[in-house]
């Protein structure tokens, strides 16, 4: 039985729950588990739990708001802690797909106009949480490489303590993509997920994060950035400090593929080409980067 396995027996204990026949739906950051009772649970990282209960804070605090949202299983007391890890107990959604860019613009807009009240706690915006961990255990890269990334970090870091004035700011999902902000079906609005990165900051590390999609991974039809941006009714691109975010983001983008490929060798050479990309050693973007979920 898998470390997260035995966690989530002994959470599953502690609430009522049965976890035999566990389906194990993902393994990235966090763990994702389908129970048979039409529950998701989620298994999260050692010394995550005041992520985890802000999550189902948020979940709680956008349902009450008018936001579709990934919600909570009532009457159990969350998260539960098992020897370091929290875990949390969501409702299984029904079939559904990623967000049509249409779908993205009009729940970013929505969640981007609510201000949260003092006592949800959100935390403020974190863009580099976890980068110098990530690069440290990166043993795809070599010292060289990782030295180079922790310089960028750190130019990085500086560089957004000195953002210019842009939109308010407000909640923020913080991992804003189609995969987050799913659909049911058609007429359906669309239903926001993963609520790890939730905080108050500015409202363009959502839009830069679509606008990589865009320009850097190369993931949209031609005209898909256009529309989002008439839907949103702003261009990110145009902010003075987009260059800021999106350089934030795409390296992020480049640790996250060097996390996965210690479990995914096959990705290690896709980790190698982003840094590469962003070292400025592949011309201009789009990069054309794949996924390395």
């Amino acid at each position: 039985m898998t470390e997260t396995l035995t966690v989530l027996t002994l959470a599953c204990s502690q609430v009522g729950l049965a976890a035999d026949g566990a389906g194990l739906i993902r393994a990235g950051e966090n763990a994702l588990y389908r129970l048979r009772s039409g529950i998701v649970a989620r298994v999260g990282r050692h010394g995550q739990g005041e992520v985890a209960a802000k999550e189902v804070r948020v979940s709680l605090w956008l349902q009450q708001a008018g936001v579709p949202v990934v919600q909570v299983v009532p009457d159990i007391q969350q998260p539960v802690e098992v020897d370091g890890r929290a875990v949390t107990f969501w409702r299984e959604l029904p079939g559904h797909h990623e967000g049509g860019i249409e779908q993205v613009a009009d729940a970013l807009k929505q969640i981007h106009e609510l201000q949260p009240p003092p006592e949800l706690a959100l935390p403020p915006l974190a863009p580099f949480v976890r980068l110098e961990q990530r690069i440290a255990e990166a043993k795809v890269f070599d010292a060289a490489d990782r030295g180079w990334l922790i310089d960028h970090l750190r130019y990085l870091t500086d560089q957004y303590g000195m953002l210019p004035t842009g939109l308010p700011h407000a909640a923020v999902h913080g991992d804003a993509w189609g995969g987050n902000i799913v659909t049911v079906g058609p007429d359906q609005p669309p239903i926001v997920l993963d609520l790890e990165r939730f905080a108050y900051g500015p409202p363009e590390w959502d839009l830069t994060s679509i606008a990589v999609d865009h320009l850097t991974f190369d993931a949209m039809p031609r005209d898909a950035w256009s529309r989002f941006c008439t839907r949103y009714g702003y261009e990110v691109t145009e902010w003075a400090g987009y260059e800021v975010l999106r350089d934030a983001r795409e390296l992020r983008k480049v640790t996250f593929a060097a996390q996965m490929a210690a479990q995914r060798p096959h990705l290690e050479a896709q980790a190698r080409y982003r840094l590469a990309c962003i070292r400025g050693e592949h011309g201009p973007r789009p990069w054309h980067w794949i996924p390395a979920a």
